[in-house]
C-alpha cells in the first residue's frame, strides 16, 4: 500500500486545483480576457473612441460660438458700412 501512495503523486496544476478549468480552458479564458481589454481599451482610448467623440463635440461647440460672434460682428460692420455710404452719397448730392 505504501508503493501505490508514492506512485500515485499526481500533480494537479494550481488553476485545475484552484479555478477548476482544464488546460486548455484556462488558456481560452486568459485569451478572452486580454482580448476583451484590448478591445475596452481601443474602444476608450483609440482613432475612433469615447475620448475623441468628448473633444470632437467640445470643439463644434467652440466654432458654433466663434461663427455666432463673427455674424453679430458682421451685421455691425454692414450697418456701418451702409451709413458711411449713404453719408457718401448724401455729400455727393449736396455738392452738386
Amino acid at each position: 500500500m505504501s508503493q501505490e501512495l508514492l506512485e500515485d503523486k499526481s500533480v494537479t496544476p494550481w488553476f485545475e486545483k484552484n479555478l477548476g478549468l482544464t488546460l486548455n480552458s484556462f488558456i481560452i479564458a486568459i485569451v478572452f480576457v486580454v482580448a476583451s481589454g484590448v478591445y475596452i481599451g481601443v474602444l476608450l482610448f483609440g482613432d475612433n473612441s469615447l475620448e475623441v467623440y468628448m473633444n470632437l463635440e467640445e470643439y463644434e461647440y467652440k466654432l458654433s460660438n466663434k461663427i455666432s460672434n463673427i455674424k453679430k460682428e458682421n451685421s455691425l460692420l454692414q450697418k456701418e458700412y451702409f451709413e458711411l455710404r449713404e453719408l457718401d452719397i448724401d455729400y455727393n448730392r449736396e455738392k452738386k
